[in-house]
């Protein structure tokens, strides 16, 4: 077969034709004119993007017999000609991936010492030279720092920073960019018109984005989709065949999060993930997409989106439509999913949770709060079909109390009206579940009660006024309850009262302490505390007035009085030690000594 693949067929033989590298090679052919060449270069970079290729051109030119004033070969003479049909004995070519040892770099430094048989220079092209190993490197140094005149070194690399520093400083060093998306479309409408191949400009724009800036990479998928397209590359097309994410979906996430249509973005994700594309790239996708909507909200950073001219207007008109904010706060939350995705043992759960978050960014927030306790920041997660359920709701409640009475019109004075409301309620009450009370329930958690009794304390003298205002009001709710209570209880509700206190910072350390208080009813409905010390009296008995308002709203009785003391000094309760403990467990229960004979355990 003839065919030859487009990244060999269309490799360029000038400097002029080399794309991307104008600086690179205008530098190069000022060398050649001028006479000035190094004795060793580096050539660094991306693969693809013209190393190989460049330092070809430099080694025809540097040994081309009538060179042009422009500093290229003039392909015509003996040296040329060699060259283009690849029997020249001026140009080594070595790869030092598969050669990288010493014995290896020994045979070519033999070789240099034999001049050249026509044109002026032997050069030896070193491709992957980080490949080399340490000793090849050290075999090579004393050669490379002083060769023979006739010897000129070009050294390719894609990893710069494995090459012996020793090595870097004996060359001139040449860094190589990445090309461009603009640059690799370029090329590639070249080619296709070379070729009589038919192109979207969209499609080559995924092709030079696939490419990652590899001109040799650009070139094979260029040539996978004209072989898919039968000479007429589609965006469509080239989509299937390269199985890329249409950009699309990320213009529809971004307008759906906009609108707070999470149920919507979960649907986009599904049909994504069971299209086979990866939920860790589709995020990354979208990542990347944002970063371009923040690059086109400013004219002067929206020549950085690395696309078309027509995808880059879309970015513009996206972007006028995004908060900064929102821009900002997405890329830190799928930034965030991109650095725990590996680690995550659910991903698609991951991800659902990331876009949802990108989702409700801009949406309003619903504050719970209680007390000096901070606020957790709750959004509803399907809030549009909430507010559809609750328009409904708040139509038939309207509809309801618009429906006129039924009841008889004959008694004008309205007494029939109130009769009929107060069976109403009545009935209403009746078909309410009916819950026991029982003295024994423990009291439950009621973090809205202490969350809003423990906000105002020791706020200041300015404020004194109104929380005393606020205890009686909220006194005033128990007056008509007498619910019968014992020690246990109390102490339940005690203890149910402090761990809420702690999630309050500034309290936590006193309600540690207050976990410690002895309850016990002298007289009842008299509850008495007593404590270890005299300044945790003065503490507690700051907030005792909310103590007391607290206790008789868990355990249902206006009735309860709460006094403080500290303990004497043969009430004070001994810290034992483990084996103290112990000792006492051992001699108080039967079943412990039992238990520890049974597993022959020792207090030692």
């Amino acid at each position: 077969m003839d065919y030859i693949v487009s990244a060999r067929k269309y490799r360029p033989m000038t400097f002029d034709s080399v794309v991307g590298q104008s600086s690179l090679t205008t530098t190069l052919k000022n060398a050649v004119s001028s006479g000035k060449l190094a004795h060793a270069y580096l050539f660094c970079g991306p693969r693809g993007v013209g190393k190989t290729t460049c330092a070809r051109i430099f080694a025809k030119v540097i040994n081309c017999l009538s060179p042009t004033p422009t500093g290229d070969a003039c392909g015509e003479c003996e040296s040329c000609k060699a060259f283009d049909e690849g029997r020249s004995l001026n140009i080594f070519e070595l790869d030092a991936a598969s050669n990288n040892g010493v014995e290896h770099i020994k045979t070519l430094m033999e070789q240099t010492r034999i001049p050249p048989q026509t044109g002026k220079y032997k050069v030896f092209i070193i491709d992957e030279v980080h490949m080399l190993s340490t000793a090849a490197f050290n075999a090579f140094l004393k050669t490379l720092e002083e060769p023979p005149a006739h010897v000129i070194f070009i050294l390719a690399t894609t990893e710069k920073h494995k090459i012996l520093p020793t090595i870097i400083s004996r060359c001139q060093i040449y860094d190589f960019e990445r090309m461009t998306v603009q640059g690799i479309i370029g090329h590639l409408k070249n080619v296709a018109e070379k070729e009589g191949i038919t192109y979207e400009d969209e499609a080559l724009n995924v092709i030079a984005e696939k490419a990652d800036g590899g001109m040799r990479d650009a070139l094979s998928i260029f040539d996978q989709a004209a072989s898919f397209c039968q000479g007429n590359i589609t965006y469509q097309k080239v989509l299937e065949d390269l199985n890329v994410l249409d950009a699309d979906n990320y213009f529809n996430v971004v307008d759906l999060a906009l609108e707070n249509k999470v149920s919507d973005v979960m649907l986009v994700l599904n049909s994504v993930l069971s299209r086979g594309f990866d939920a860790g790239m589709f995020v990354n996708g979208l990542a990347s997409h944002i970063r371009n909507l923040l690059m086109a909200a400013d004219q002067q950073t929206v020549q950085l989106i690395e696309s078309s001219e027509a995808q880059r207007q879309k970015y513009a008109d996206q972007a006028k439509k995004c908060p900064v904010k929102f821009l900002y706060s997405s890329l830190k939350i799928l930034n965030q999913c991109d650095v725990n995705y590996r680690q995550s043992s659910n991903k698609r759960l991951l991800c659902e949770l990331t876009l949802i978050q990108v989702a409700q960014i801009t949406q309003e927030d619903d504050s719970i709060g209680a007390g000096r306790r901070p606020c957790e920041r709750l959004k509803t997660l399907f809030k549009k079909a909430l507010k559809e359920v609750q328009s409904s709701v708040a139509a038939q409640v309207a509809q309801t109390a618009t429906t006129p009475s039924e009841a008889p019109m004959g008694n004008n004075d309205g007494g029939s009206i109130q009769q009929n409301a107060a069976k109403t309620n009545e009935s209403a009450r009746e078909t309410q579940p009916k819950v026991q009370a029982s003295d024994s329930v423990t009291p439950r958690l009621k973090l809205n009660n202490i969350g809003m009794s423990f906000s105002k304390i020791m706020s200041g003298p300015e404020k004194k006024e109104k929380n005393e205002l606020e205890e009686n009001l909220s006194l005033g709710e128990t007056e008509n309850m007498h619910k019968a209570f014992n020690a246990d209880d109390a102490r339940r509700a005690w203890l149910a009262m402090c761990n809420r206190i702690k999630l309050n910072k500034e309290y936590k350390a006193l309600a540690t302490r207050m976990m410690n208080v002895r309850l016990s009813i002298t007289d009842y409905p008299h509850i008495e505390g007593i404590v270890d010390s005299t300044a945790l009296l003065n503490d507690i008995n700051q907030i005792l007035q909310r103590i007391r308002v607290t206790m008789a709203k868990d355990l249902g009785n206006g009735d309860i009085t709460v006094s403080l003391r500290v303990a004497e000094q043969e009430e004070r309760v001994q810290s034992l030690t483990p084996h103290q403990f112990l000792k006492q467990l051992s001699s108080e229960y039967q079943d412990f000594n039992t238990f520890r004979e049974a597993l022959q355990l020792e207090i030692s």
